[in-house]
């Protein structure tokens, strides 16, 4: 098994990543944010994920492209036909067998953040609203591709998603998890 994250995973976009989320607040603007997202990712499929895959292993990724479509495309704005091109542009047909919704009321999850020994990102420094816009987003993506994407309630304990999670994904593999 693989886990990687992103943005991030290779060494390029990696290099991105401290791009993305260090410095201020409107250090890009959203059309530059999707762009180096974007270049991270492409190099992360390349270098990391499809050698990984092509070998048998499973590929565990903290976040992909419907990240990009809920910030940038919801929280952000940008027109989601124009991010989806991108997408196709950028990964072919390239794509998640199941995507992980961890869902959290956003006063909620603003609350987890500050309660981390870490400081807090650019993203995760931005108003509650453009959070009610990204959960917002989450969620609609899910209501889309219910085949593709599980919503896991994350406010229950650790036990509790955990448990949720390999569920789901067990559903979806035909394995049993625990």
């Amino acid at each position: 098994m693989t886990e990687t994250r992103e943005p991030g995973g290779s060494p390029n976009a990696e290099a991105i990543r401290q791009l993305l989320l260090a410095g201020v607040d409107d250090r890009w603007d959203a059309i530059s944010e999707v762009l180096l997202f974007y270049a991270a990712r492409r190099d992360h499929v390349a270098r990391l994920i499809r050698p990984a895959l092509e070998k048998g292993n499973w590929v565990i990724c903290d976040r992909f492209n419907d990240s990009t479509l809920a910030y940038q495309g919801y929280g952000r704005s940008l027109p989601l036909d124009r991010l989806v091109a991108l997408q196709r542009f950028a990964l072919d047909d390239f794509g998640p067998d199941l995507t992980l919704i961890l869902d959290l009321p956003v006063a909620e999850g603003l609350a987890r953040v500050a309660k981390r020994a870490s400081r807090a990102d650019r993203f995760e420094r931005l108003d509650q609203s453009f959070h009610e816009r990204l959960r917002a987003g989450f969620l609609a993506i899910a209501a889309d591709e219910p085949a593709r994407c599980a919503v896991i309630d994350a406010s229950g304990s650790v036990e509790d998603v955990h448990a949720a999670i390999a569920a789901a994904v067990g559903r979806r593999f035909g394995l049993h998890l625990e």
